[in-house]
C-alpha cells in the first residue's frame, strides 16, 4: 500500500497550490421560477443551486468555462473571464426539452426527447457517477450504479477471465445491444462454456472502454429489435463518448484490497482539442494493471482422498505443504491499455463529418486448478517428477497450469450527417473486430500416442507450452438515417442496416489438440476451425405522434433478412401520457423482437475441461448444428429467438428536486438458444450417442439447441432527492432498485429425439438455476451524496438478494442459496485547489463477504439434517473446498472483500 500512496502524495504536495480570490454567483430558473438542485461547474469545481436558485463559485483569475445543467433542461455554457479580486453574476434560465446533454437512446429513432420525457424507461448515467464508484472497470461501475445491470468475476478463471459475463434483467449478455455514440459495437469473439451464468452466450467488451473516455451512459430498459436489429430484447446500451475540446485532464489511481493483494495501478489522459474553427477532437489513453488477489480455500483431506483414492495421510502430507491445494482462483493479473477518439467536423454549414474509434489491448494471467501428486501421480507419469521439482527440496509436489490470454479489441466509425430543409439524414460505416488468443504453461500432453519407433510422440516427450489457437469476430456494418419533423405534431424517421459478420476459430499447434492436449486446456483442432461469414440487410419505418402537448404515440416496424436462416419482421408500439401540470407521467410498450444465433453458436466445436461435482475435471466435448455429429445425432439447426416485450410505467416529479419512476416489465422468449447440459452415453451403449463419446474419447457432449420458451417479469424503480441544504452545502438522495417478480420457464423442455430417448434433457435444474435465479431476484442501492465547497463525500448501500443454484451432484430436492447482503461503498474527494482533485474510494467497507448455505424444497427439510451428507454435498460442489466461499458455479457480488482506492485528477 505504500508504494501506491507514496508517490502519489508526493505530487500532491509538488503541485502549486492556486488562490481562489475571485467569485461567480447567480441564480438558476426557469419559467416557473427558481430551479433547485442545478449543477453550476467549472472544471472540477462545482455548486448546486439552493432554494432560491441561488449559487456562488470561488475560482481563480484567468478564463473559465462554466456549465449549468439540471436533468430535463438543456445545457448551457458561458465562457468568462476573472481579474484579481472580480466578483461576477451571471444569472441563467434554464429551457425545457432535453436531459443532462441530449439523450440519444429515445426507444424512437425521431427526434431525441428528454429522459423524464420519453414514453420508455431510460437511465442516464454521468461520467462522474461512473468514476465515484471507484471501480477499476465500467461494467463492475456499472454494477452499483445501476440495479437491473449485473457483472461479477466467473468462479473458473481460464477464457472467461478476458471478459465477465454481464446482463439486464437476468436476461444474458446477448440480449443486451452495446452502442457506442449510437452505432452498434462488435460483440466479442469470447463463447461462454463453463457452468456459471452467462453459459452458451456471448457479448460486447464493454470493460475494454475507458471510463476517461465517457460522456455518459445511457440505458433504455426496454426491448427495442424494431429500431435496433438483433440483440435488443433486454435493452440497449448507449455509450456516448467525450467531444470536449477546451479541457484536458490526467488521472493517476493506485489501490489495493484489504487482504493486501489485488493492487492495482493506472494513469489515464483525456484531452481535447480544436480542429480549425468548425471541428474538434477527444482523446483518450488509458494504462492500468491489476495484480492478482487470490481467494481460495482450505481443502477437505477426506474429500481429496474420497475422489482421488488416494490414502489420507498421502492428502495430509501435501496440505501440510499447501493446505489450499495451491489453487490460485480470484481476480486474475490483468494489464490493459485503452485508447479512445471522438472528432467532429463542420464541413459546411449544414454537413457534419463525424467519427470515433477505440482500441484496446488486454493481457490476463490466470491458472486453471493445481494438479496435485495424487491427481497426478508418479505412478501414472513417472517423467513429471523431471517436469515439476518444485517442492522444498526439489521433489514432485504437483503442479498449476497457468492461463495467459491475450485480447485485443477495436471498433472504428465515420459517417455524415446533413440538416436540409428540416431533413436530417445521418450516413455512417462502423467496423469492429475482437481477438483472443491463449497460452497454456507448466502443463504436458499426458496421453500415451506411440511414435513409429515405438517411443511416445508426447508424455515425457511433451513441450510445456501450447498454443492453443483463440478466436476471432469481425464486422462491417453501414447504415443510413432519415428524419423529417413533418409538422408540429408529427415526427418520420426511416432507414436501413447493412452488416456482415465473420467469426474465426484460430488453430492451436499440433500438440495443443491432439491427444486432448495439454493438461488443462485442449487446444482447436485444425477440424473444427475455419472461417465462417454471413451477412444481413434491414430496414426500419418510425412515426411519432404528438396528439397533444400531453399524448404522444410512437410505432415502428422493422424487417431483417439474414443469409443464413432467412427473415424477421418485428414491430413496437409505445405511449405517453403526461397530466397534473407534467407532474405525472404514464408511459407504456409493447413489442415484438428477436435474436439471431450468433456465428460462436452455430459454428464452435472443441474438447471442453469441465468440473462435475463427485467426478473433477472431466473431458467433455462441445459439437456444433452443422457438423456430422449433429447430424448422426439428429440435432436440429438453430433458428433465431423471438420475444414479446410489454413494460408499463409512472413517472411522477411533485417538485424541482424530487423525482419518482416505476416501470413494470414484461419479456416471453420463445425457442430460447441455450448450451445444453453435458449429455452422457446411454444405459444401453450402442446408440449413435455411444458411438461418438467412444471414438472421440469423451465422458459427454453438449451442443446448442432452441430448448425452451421463457418469461420474465419484474420492477424497475428510481427516485431522486436533491438539492437540500445542510450545514453550508447540499444534500442529495437517491434509492433505486430491480426485483424480479418471475424469471423461469413455459412449457415443456424441447428436446432433441435421441437426448429424450435416452432419458437424459438438454436443461436440467443445475442449467435452469444459471438462467434463471444466479443472479440476485432484488437488488436496490441506496445512495446519499453531500457536496461543501471544495468537499464532497457519497456513501452508497447496494443490496445483493437471494440468489439461488442448483449445482450438479446434489439431491434434486436440495440447492444452495446465497443470503442477500449490503455492500457499502464510501468516496470522498477534495479539491486542493481549481485544477486538483484528490478522491479516495473504499469500497465494501465493512468487508462483507459472499455467504451460502444448502436449502431444501418444501417437503425435504429432512435433507438438511443430515451433517456428514452436507459436508459431502459442499465438497462436491466447491471441488472439496477450492471454490468454498461462492461454489463452482457462481455468487453473486465480488468475493474480493475491502477494496481501497486513490486517485488524484490534474486538469489542464
Amino acid at each position: 500500500m505504500k508504494k501506491i500512496i507514496k508517490p502519489l502524495f508526493i505530487l500532491l504536495f509538488m503541485y502549486p497550490m492556486l488562490t481562489y480570490g475571485q467569485t461567480v454567483s447567480g441564480k438558476i430558473t426557469d419559467a416557473n421560477g427558481p430551479v433547485i438542485g442545478a449543477t453550476i461547474t467549472s472544471g472540477d469545481i462545482g455548486a448546486v443551486s439552493d432554494v432560491d436558485g441561488m449559487y456562488s463559485l470561488n475560482l481563480t483569475a484567468g478564463s473559465h468555462t462554466l456549465e449549468v445543467s439540471y436533468l430535463g433542461y438543456g445545457t448551457q455554457q458561458q465562457k468568462i473571464i476573472l481579474n484579481d479580486a472580480e466578483n461576477r453574476t451571471w444569472d441563467v434560465v434554464l429551457q425545457e426539452g432535453v436531459s443532462l446533454n441530449d439523450v440519444v437512446i429515445t426507444g424512437s429513432r425521431t427526434a431525441p426527447r428528454s429522459a423524464t420525457d420519453t414514453p420508455l424507461p431510460i437511465d442516464v448515467v454521468s461520467a462522474k457517477e461512473l468514476l465515484s464508484t471507484g471501480q477499476n472497470s465500467f461494467d463492475k461501475a456499472l454494477t452499483y450504479k445501476i440495479p437491473s445491470f449485473n457483472s461479477v468475476n466467473t468462479p473458473v478463471n481460464d477464457a472467461t477471465s478476458l471478459l465477465d459475463p454481464y446482463e439486464i434483467r437476468n436476461m444474458g449478455p446477448s440480449r443486451t445491444l452495446i452502442l457506442i455514440n449510437g452505432k452498434r459495437k462488435n460483440m466479442s469473439s469470447l463463447l461462454y462454456t463453463q457452468t456459471s451464468p452467462g453459459r452458451g452466450e456471448t457479448g460486447a467488451d464493454i470493460s475494454a472502454i475507458p471510463q476517461s473516455a465517457i460522456e455518459r451512459v445511457e440505458i433504455l430498459r426496454d426491448g427495442a429489435s424494431a429500431q435496433y436489429g438483433s440483440d435488443a430484447i433486454a435493452g440497449v446500451m448507449n455509450i456516448i463518448l467525450k467531444k470536449d475540446a477546451e479541457r484536458g485532464s490526467i488521472t493517476f489511481n493506485g489501490g489495493i484490497t484489504g487482504k493486501g493483494d489485488g493492487a492495482t495501478y493506472g494513469i489515464a489522459l483525456n484531452n481535447g482539442s480544436k480542429i480549425g474553427e468548425k471541428g474538434f477532437m477527444n482523446y483518450t489513453i488509458d494504462l492500468s494493471k491489476r495484480e492478482l488477489a487470490n481467494r481460495p480455500g482450505t481443502v477437505s483431506a477426506a474429500g481429496e482422498a474420497a475422489d482421488f483414492g488416494a490414502s489420507l495421510s498421502d492428502v495430509n502430507k501435501f496440505l501440510a505443504l499447501k493446505p489450499d491445494a495451491g489453487n490460485i482462483n480470484g481476480s486474475p493479473e490483468t494489464t490493459a491499455a485503452k485508447f479512445a477518439l471522438n472528432f467532429g467536423y463542420d464541413i459546411s454549414d449544414d454537413t457534419e463529418l463525424y467519427g470515433n474509434a477505440a482500441y484496446v489491448y488486454k493481457k490476463v494471467n490466470s491458472f486453471a486448478n493445481y494438479r496435485t501428486p495424487y491427481w497426478r501421480t508418479l505412478e501414472s507419469y513417472p517423467y513429471l517428477a523431471d517436469f515439476f521439482p518444485d517442492g522444498p527440496n526439489g521433489e514432485y509436489v504437483g503442479y498449476v497450469p497457468t492461463f495467459d490470454g491475450d485480447l485485443t479489441d477495436y471498433n472504428g466509425t465515420i459517417g455524415f450527417k446533413t440538416h436540409k430543409n428540416g431533413w436530417i439524414a445521418d450516413a455512417s460505416a462502423t467496423i469492429g473486430s475482437n481477438t483472443q488468443t491463449y497460452l497454456v504453461r507448466n502443463s504436458h500432453n499426458r496421453n500415451g500416442t506411440l511414435n513409429p519407433d515405438g517411443t511416445f510422440k508426447y508424455r515425457e516427450n511433451s513441450p510445456l507450452i501450447f498454443n492453443v489457437g483463440g478466436t476471432k469476430f469481425d464486422h462491417i456494418v453501414g447504415n443510413i438515417d432519415i428524419t423529417k419533423r413533418l409538422t408540429d405534431m408529427v415526427g418520420f424517421a426511416f432507414g436501413s442496416e447493412f452488416r456482415s459478420e465473420t467469426f474465426t476459430i484460430l488453430e492451436g499447434t499440433e500438440s495443443s489438440y491432439e491427444d486432448g492436449g495439454p493438461d488443462s486446456f485442449a487446444g482447436n483442432d485444425p477440424r473444427n476451425s475455419g472461417k465462417f461469414n454471413r451477412y444481413n440487410i434491414g430496414a426500419y419505418a418510425d412515426i411519432a405522434l404528438d396528439l397533444s402537448d400531453d399524448f404522444l404515440i410512437n410505432a415502428t416496424i422493422r424487417g431483417e433478412n439474414y443469409s443464413d436462416f432467412g427473415s424477421a419482421f418485428v414491430w413496437k408500439l409505445s405511449s405517453r401520457y403526461k397530466l397534473a401540470d407534467d407532474k405525472v407521467t404514464l408511459r407504456g410498450s409493447a413489442s415484438t423482437g428477436f435474436r439471431a444465433p450468433t456465428l460462436h453458436q452455430i459454428y464452435t466445436q472443441k474438447a471442453q475441461y469441465s468440473f462435475i461435482p463427485g467426478q473433477g475435471i472431466q473431458v467433455g466435448g462441445l459439437i456444433n448444428n452443422v457438423s456430422r455429429e449433429a447430424r448422426l445425432l439428429g440435432l436440429p439447426s438453430l433458428t433465431p429467438e423471438k420475444s414479446t416485450n410489454i413494460t408499463l410505467g409512472l413517472g411522477v416529479r411533485p417538485s424541482y428536486n424530487f423525482s419518482f419512476t416505476i416501470d413494470y416489465y414484461n419479456i416471453a422468449v420463445k425457442d430460447r438458444i441455450i448450451l445444453s447440459t453435458e449429455i452422457g452415453a446411454t444405459n444401453s451403449g450402442n446408440t449413435a450417442l455411444d458411438q461418438i463419446l467412444s471414438a472421440n474419447n469423451l465422458s459427454d457432449l453438449s451442443f446448442f439447441v432452441n430448448a425452451i420458451d421463457t418469461r420474465t417479469s419484474g420492477l424497475d424503480f428510481v427516485a431522486n432527492y436533491k438539492g437540500i441544504n445542510l450545514g453550508g452545502g447540499s444534500l442529495g438522495f437517491n434509492l433505486s432498485g430491480n426485483y424480479t417478480i418471475s424469471n423461469g420457464r413455459e412449457g415443456d423442455v424441447k428436446n432433441p429425439k435421441l437426448v429424450q430417448q435416452a432419458g437424459q434433457t438438454v436443461s436440467n435444474p443445475t442449467q435452469e438455476a444459471l438462467f434463471f435465479t444466479s443472479r440476485p431476484k432484488t437488488k436496490i442501492i441506496l445512495g446519499l451524496d453531500y457536496s461543501m465547497k471544495k468537499f464532497n463525500l457519497s456513501l452508497n448501500n447496494t443490496l445483493f438478494g437471494k440468489t439461488i443454484f442448483r449445482q450438479q451432484g446434489l439431491p434434486e430436492k436440495l440447492y444452495t442459496e446465497f443470503t442477500p447482503k449490503v455492500v457499502t461503498d464510501l468516496g470522498l474527494s477534495y479539491q486542493l485547489t481549481e485544477k486538483t482533485t484528490v478522491a479516495l474510494n473504499v469500497n465494501n467497507l465493512l468487508n462483507v463477504l459472499p455467504e451460502w448455505s444448502f436449502k431444501a424444497d418444501a417437503g425435504s427439510e429432512g435433507l438438511l439434517n443430515d451433517q456428514a451428507a452436507l459436508d459431502n454435498y459442499s465438497n462436491a460442489i466447491t471441488f472439496n473446498q477450492r471454490y468454498s466461499q461462492m461454489t463452482y458455479d457462481g455468487y453473486h457480488f465480488s468475493q474480493l472483500g475491502t477494496i481501497l482506492n486513490l486517485s488524484i485528477n490534474v486538469q489542464f
